[in-house]
């Protein structure tokens, strides 16, 4: 049974090492449940590969089906490094530099600079980052 302040993914061991076990979760849109799905070709289902690091005391096999966890609050964090901030950011840029350069265009550009810069510097913080988001593996 999960905690109501976890988030949690089913998921498929495929690699076992010392430091790190990955994991293969199927991503899938909301279409991906859909009875119809084989007739519109619209359904997406993406695989994706988390790291986590391996717990020595816990014994896992490869091919095992797991539930890969974090706490609730760390997906709140994330939403809002990756779309609050940035969205923020891009409004203040529009509505401040609109009077002063008066070209809609380049203020759009500027502000699109804006949140490139910001996105620059998350990504020179990554590993600083890394380390604050950290999952868990769960047996079922």
């Amino acid at each position: 049974m999960r905690k109501k302040d976890e988030i949690a993914h089913e998921g498929r061991i495929v690699e076992i090492n010392p430091e790190f076990t990955t994991v293969e979760i199927l991503s899938s849109s909301a279409c991906a449940s859909c009875h119809a799905k084989g007739l519109c070709g619209m359904s997406e289902e993406e695989k994706k590969l988390i790291m986590v690091p391996t717990d020595p005391y816990t014994v896992y096999e490869e091919g095992e089906i797991v539930d890969v966890m974090t706490k609730k609050s760390m997906g709140l964090k994330a939403v809002w490094i990756s779309y609050v901030i940035p969205l923020v950011i891009l409004l203040i840029l529009i509505l401040s530099l609109s009077p002063v350069i008066g070209n809609e265009a380049y203020t759009g550009l500027a502000a699109i600079g804006g949140v490139a810069l910001y996105y620059f510097v998350i990504w020179l913080v990554r590993d600083r980052l890394e380390n604050e988001f950290v999952f868990y593996i769960k047996q079922k």
